[in-house]
């Protein structure tokens, strides 16, 4: 008789739901995923969510397999030598294999003033605080948002393109990310929809206040709504639980995804660390880790060896309102180059990649085991850096990505 093995997977978003749906493709492992809310959070739209184009929100039922048992709580602790988790209820869950998949939020603000008076966008709850205060601001408002990656360019775009006048503080370079045609494209858009870019020396913000925004070089922008983009956080539960993380928190693993603490414990997504080395937060690699992720746990129930990180990148999507967007294309190892799609064809791409995460999640939760991005190569570069972080140490065939 085969026995059972009990998965518990932590976290819903966009790796802990792929984990669990191809979790499902064994009939001899149990799966049970703990995510505090009851729904599923599109984050890549939370933005939209602001400027009241959409509400961000998926019921589990179209993205989750029927098989994966749902508990909606949050965990406060995890026990690895005895194996089970604790819930903020009270209740225990036990497990055989966990997968720690809580995702990230911002990161807790040192500007004086910002955690008091900036709303951050990072969850659900994040978005809808501010999205109530931007309904209880006068229409006239100025809107200043602090950040000027991914999210902080969307959000400008968005409210903007509403009628709000908005300030864009980038503390540096606009869209550090892009390639210099890629950032003139995007500037050229914030431009035409009214978008004030405050960039270059001197704008770093210093103090944030009940109605403005103090900036390093002297400057002071009113903004009766600062929304804060800037940085990054994770769930502090693995320093909780006492299991190694990297400085921010993430829980530190092997090129396997597997905790350097515990064989039974295996991160995906944003709150992963691999060889201290986390690939760039984005659902573009949330949903591979994940894949990865169950594929280490079921090669470990199987008793097979575990296959290592092959993260492939293409590029950067940005949305610039509901009439035009960028993808901005970059080498496998995650540079952008020159070559970018924008305008209206630029928004197609961007709503055809916010589709396509949730048709991928759909496709995983009807027939499990038939994801593959994260199989396919992503090139020399990862084992470069790993090599250059362990001055130059050659890398152990077990560590060569396929």
């Amino acid at each position: 008789m085969t026995e059972n093995t009990d998965v518990v997977v932590i976290g819903g978003g966009y790796s802990g739901v792929m984990a669990a749906n191809r979790l499902t493709q064994r009939d001899d492992v149990t799966v049970t995923l703990i995510n505090p809310r009851p729904t599923f959070v599109h984050r890549i739209r939370l933005h939209q969510l602001v400027g009241g184009s959409d509400g961000a929100v998926v019921d589990y039922r179209e993205v989750l397999a029927e098989g994966v048992r749902l508990v909606v709580d949050t965990v406060t602790r995890i026990d690895a030598a005895g194996r089970r988790v604790t819930l903020a209820s009270g209740d225990t869950v036990g497990y055989d294999y966990l997968v720690y998949a809580v995702g990230s939020g911002s990161a807790d603000p040192r500007v004086p003033g910002a955690a008091e008076f900036a709303h951050p966008i990072a969850t659900l709850e994040d978005a809808q605080r501010l999205r109530a205060a931007l309904d209880a601001a006068p229409a006239s408002a100025a809107v200043t948002v602090v950040g000027a990656g991914p999210t902080g360019i969307e959000t400008a775009a968005e409210l903007a393109e509403a009628g709000r006048a908005v300030n864009l503080v980038c503390g540096g370079v606009l869209g550090p990310y892009l390639h210099p045609r890629g950032r003139r494209s995007v500037a050229g858009r914030l431009a035409e929809l009214g978008v004030t870019v405050v960039d270059g020396p001197g704008t770093s913000v210093t103090a944030v206040t009940r109605d403005a925004v103090r900036l390093d070089g002297g400057r002071e922008l009113p903004s009766p709504v600062t929304v804060w983009t800037a940085g990054f956080g994770v769930p502090d539960l693995a320093v909780r639980s006492g299991l190694s993380t990297d400085a921010l928190g993430r829980l530190l693993t092997d090129e396997t995804l597997t905790s350097v603490d515990d064989e039974r414990i295996i991160a995906a997504g944003d709150s992963a660390a691999p060889s201290d080395l986390p690939p760039r937060m984005s659902c573009q690699a949330a949903m591979p880790l994940g894949a990865r992720a169950a594929d280490t746990v079921i090669s470990r129930i199987t008793g097979g060896r575990p296959a290592t990180l092959n993260q492939l990148f293409a590029g950067q999507c940005i949305s610039l309102g509901r009439e035009a967007g960028i993808f901005q294309f970059a080498k496998r190892s995650d540079v952008a180059v020159g070559f970018k799609v924008d305008g209206r064809l630029g928004a197609k791409l961007k709503e055809l990649v916010c589709r396509s995460v949730l048709k991928h999640l759909a496709d995983e939760a009807h027939k499990p085991g038939g994801y593959r991005l994260h199989r396919v190569s992503g090139g020399a570069s990862r084992r470069q850096l790993l090599r250059a972080h362990r001055g130059g140490a050659p890398v152990a065939a077990s560590e060569r990505t396929a």
